[in-house]
């Protein structure tokens, strides 16, 4: 009897030894595969930051310009819909919403002064061109759907589908408030920033023709708390 009992606590000593075993094998995993997942996240953002720095060497006034508008989109798709928010596509979006424009003419891009019509419809390009660019980038995601739809109008007039309403991708909709707000605070070569209050009056009166009302809405409550912006450099047409 005490031999079999001794057998026994053999058997269960191995037996512990090898989940032991196990265990820090386990471990030693998750190790590996969380130092793997930083490493790719890591490389995605150097990406992201490598494409946004095409723009800004094309484009003078893009760089602030696509700071600003990540923060305030990020801040307002909190305000409307906290988990888009917390997907890391959509702010890749709103960092790349113009990567397009790396196709357009620096004449274009950088003139001083308003488009002519037949320039106006090259810079119309830039959101196919956008995607055209990206869409080999598979983690990018719902990113395309900003790119290729931020200058969309909620009453159908915009471009480059015509979507109307809820058509158009709720990332879309959101980033259009954001960069329209940010294009008229921003000083232009043939224009200086407009006023706070004539800006926000201004995204109010394009609410239910070039803006979601309900983004709208959600944008006036978030800027009622919101600290001075600081005056804007110079940014370019488009």
């Amino acid at each position: 009897m005490t031999g079999e009992l001794d057998a026994v606590r053999q058997q269960l000593v191995v037996f512990a030894e090898e989940i032991n075993q196990l265990y820090r094998q386990e471990r030693q995993r998750t190790r590996e595969l969380e130092q793997a997942l930083g490493e790719l996240n890591e490389a995605y953002l150097s990406t992201m930051k490598t494409l946004a720095f095409l723009v800004e060497a094309k484009d003078v006034g893009t760089r602030m310009h696509l700071d600003r508008t990540q923060q305030y989109g990020l801040a307002l798709a909190k305000t409307i819909d906290p988990e888009l928010a917390a997907r890391p596509e959509l702010g890749y979006g709103f960092l790349l919403h113009d990567i397009g424009k790396i196709g357009i003419s620096e004449r274009i891009l950088n003139k001083q002064g308003p488009l002519t019509p037949s320039e106006w419809s090259v810079m119309k390009t830039h959101p196919l061109i956008g995607v055209q660019i990206v869409s080999p980038i598979r983690f990018l995601g719902e990113a395309v759907d900003v790119i290729r739809s931020h200058h969309e109008r909620f009453d159908g007039t915009g471009y480059p589908r015509g979507l109307r309403g809820e058509e158009i991708p709720l990332s879309a909709r959101i980033f259009a408030v954001v960069d329209a707000f940010d294009a008229m605070t921003s000083d232009r070569p043939y224009r200086e920033a407009l006023p706070l209050d004539r800006a926000v009056g201004e995204i109010t009166r394009g609410s239910g023709s070039h803006f979601d009302p309900e983004v709208v809405e959600a944008f006036l409550l978030m800027m009622e708390d919101a600290a001075p912006v600081d005056p804007a450099p110079a940014a370019s047409a488009g």
